[in-house]
């Protein structure tokens, strides 16, 4: 196994798989990005070509190898990762013991559901139980391919039959149960979650089953008109987007995604050619959802039903857009109550409407001015009131500023007042915070600790002359690093430089160091590029020393907390004094 993960990784550049999900920068040797996995302004996430490495030295100090990278990226399993990877190296994966429990749980339901997705579609498409079901798609417009790109199915109008059918393919109750396709009875019968339904599978960006959205034939007042597969541990709400697996590709290439509220407003336009359109599930667009359409394109566009549910789902979602640095606009259809209608209507005119869109401001603008159409002071008041909140929230100076200036001069008001309306608007929301109370603390910075990070990274770079490396080598001991593991380091390091004075290997020196000491060597290594600590070559001997001084008064510190000083503690007491004196010294002059 071990000798099939290194062949992937030796025939897979980090840069090069990295960079097809991330913007990345060049950096010295190293390359720097915005870190994928939580939200930042500066660069911190560093990855490294030589080593074949990242981490991020941001919030969530996350690191490790290109397997690592994709099961973060993708929420995967390191077995799913590997299958990945195996496919674009072209590696074919021998069979091995390795066990990935919750790999081979995810796997099951995926089956679960793929074997369910095959049996709604010949129910739909094969039997004369779905006959009725597939006359209401031909009466939708949904041709025959399109049914078939999307999988669409028929859950028949039984009690059990989905349940049956699953249980002759050797799935258990449980397992039919965690996949939510099963409900279990008060007296212990089991019968099908979906039934007289057409039938949605959602996929992932992989194209996987991950669950079913069900839409009843004939609604009725007590019927829910969709019901979705419940939350299992492949299917969370919160992070589907309804046909991501074959938008993403059209979403990456036209820069921008479009958003829609169902599965229908998805599947008739990409029917007509709108290759990058998705669906959200449920009435809310979520942070979660947003932050998987940023790995496509940092450009939304909303085109939701044209009702006061649409208009809070997208009110909802603007923040969330907003904290993610995305732009947001809008369309609007005049002649449909949803995309669906709208592009059966009329297809050019459909096709013409999302060509130009609305900036998200201009909408809300644009709809309070319908919602209060007079232009007495009232209205205005009334108007400023409710568009001041998502002014307030604008997080570029640049397009604050413009809707600022817009409001004021739009409705003849000076701007210093709309200026005054929006800092109150930000005080009061930082006193209804749950830490309203608590000072914002700035990042505080172990500079001890930093100047140790700094110097042992550029050792292990190699981005000192041997003249300096040596200097480095006769100032400190690895007593004067704090951090046990940093000790070792440097000792081994110290070493294996003695031993190899000309040529420094950085791979063949990771190869014999102990497994325990890897990652953390392999995060020193990339320290010096995240840019936390800058220094020139003419600092690097300061810094040395600096480290030096810590370690002296630490030493000290340690000699005055003993209760009785003896002659030898006294002695050493008066050595260090000594020393720290010359360090000092040597520190003010350089």
């Amino acid at each position: 196994m071990e000798s099939q993960v290194e062949e992937i990784k030796s025939k897979i550049d980090i840069v090069e798989l990295l960079g097809s999900y991330i913007s990345l920068k060049k950096a010295g040797k190293n390359f720097k990005a915005n870190c994928p996995f939580h939200e930042e302004k500066t660069p911190s996430f560093i990855v490294s070509p030589e080593r074949q490495i990242w981490h991020c030295f941001g919030s969530c100090h996350e690191g490790g190898d290109i397997i690592k990278f994709l099961m973060k990226w993708e929420n995967i399993t390191f077995l799913e990762s590997l299958r990945e990877l195996a496919k674009k190296a072209g590696v074919k994966l021998k069979t091995t013991n390795f066990e990935d429990h919750l790999w081979k749980k995810k796997e099951k339901l995926m089956a679960i559901n793929s074997m369910s997705a095959e049996f709604f579609r010949h129910i739909l498409t094969k039997t004369k139980y779905g006959k009725k079901a597939l006359d209401y798609l031909n009466y939708r417009k949904i041709n025959k391919k399109t049914s078939n790109t999307f999988q669409l199915g028929y859950a028949p109008k039984s009690w059990n039959s989905l349940f049956s059918f699953l249980k002759t393919k050797h799935f258990s109750n449980d397992e039919i149960l965690e996949a939510g396709l099963a409900i279990k009875g008060k007296a212990g019968n089991y019968y099908d979650r979906f039934r007289g339904r057409i039938m949605f599978p959602l996929k992932d960006a992989r194209g996987n089953i991950i669950g079913f959205s069900g839409r009843v034939l004939e609604k009725k007042e007590t019927t829910a008109k969709y019901i979705n597969t419940p939350e299992t541990p492949i299917y969370h709400k919160r992070e589907t987007l309804f046909g991501i697996h074959l938008a993403k590709e059209g979403i990456r290439k036209l820069d921008l995604a479009i958003i829609v509220e169902g599965e229908l407003d998805v599947i008739l336009p990409y029917q007509n050619g709108i290759t990058n359109i998705i669906g959200i599930k449920g009435s809310a667009v979520t942070k979660e959802q947003l932050t998987l359409i940023k790995r496509y394109s940092d450009k939304v566009t909303f085109a939701l039903d044209a009702d006061s549910a649409g208009e809070e789902a997208i009110k909802r979602g603007i923040e969330e857009a907003e904290s993610l640095d995305i732009e947001t606009t809008i369309v609007v259809f005049d002649y449909a109550k949803d995309p669906d209608e709208a592009v059966t209507k009329d297809s050019v005119k459909f096709k013409k409407i999302l060509a130009k869109p609305i900036p998200i401001y201009d909408f809300f603008i644009q709809t309070l001015q319908k919602k209060y159409p007079s232009d007495d002071a009232f209205s205005k008041k009334k108007i400023i009131e409710e568009i001041i909140p998502y002014i307030a929230r604008i997080q570029n100076p640049i397009v604050k500023s413009y809707y600022v200036k817009k409001v004021a001069k739009l409705f003849d008001i000076d701007k210093t007042s709309i200026e005054q309306l929006m800092f109150r608007e930000i005080r009061q929301k930082r006193l209804k915070s749950k830490f309203s109370f608590k000072k914002k603390q700035e990042k505080t910075v172990n500079r001890e600790i930093s100047i140790q990070k700094h110097i042992l990274s550029l050792l292990f770079q190699d981005q000192v002359s041997t003249e300096t490396a040596n200097k480095i080598f006769v100032i400190l001991e690895k007593h004067d690093f704090s951090i046990v593991s940093y000790k070792k380091l440097y000792e081994i390091f110290k070493n294996y430089r003695k031993d190899n004075p000309e040529i420094f290997d950085t791979n063949e020196f990771v190869n014999k160091m102990p497994n325990e000491l890897k990652s953390m060597f392999n995060e020193l290594y990339l320290y010096a590029s995240s840019g936390e600590l800058k220094s020139t070559r003419d600092d690097i001997e300061k810094l040395t020393y600096e480290i030096k001084r810590f370690s002296l008064k630490r030493i000290i510190k340690e000699i005055l907390l003993k209760k009785d000083l003896s002659k030898e503690y006294k002695d050493k007491l008066k050595e260090k004094s000594n020393e720290l004196r010359k360090v000092e010294k040597k520190i003010v002059s350089l």
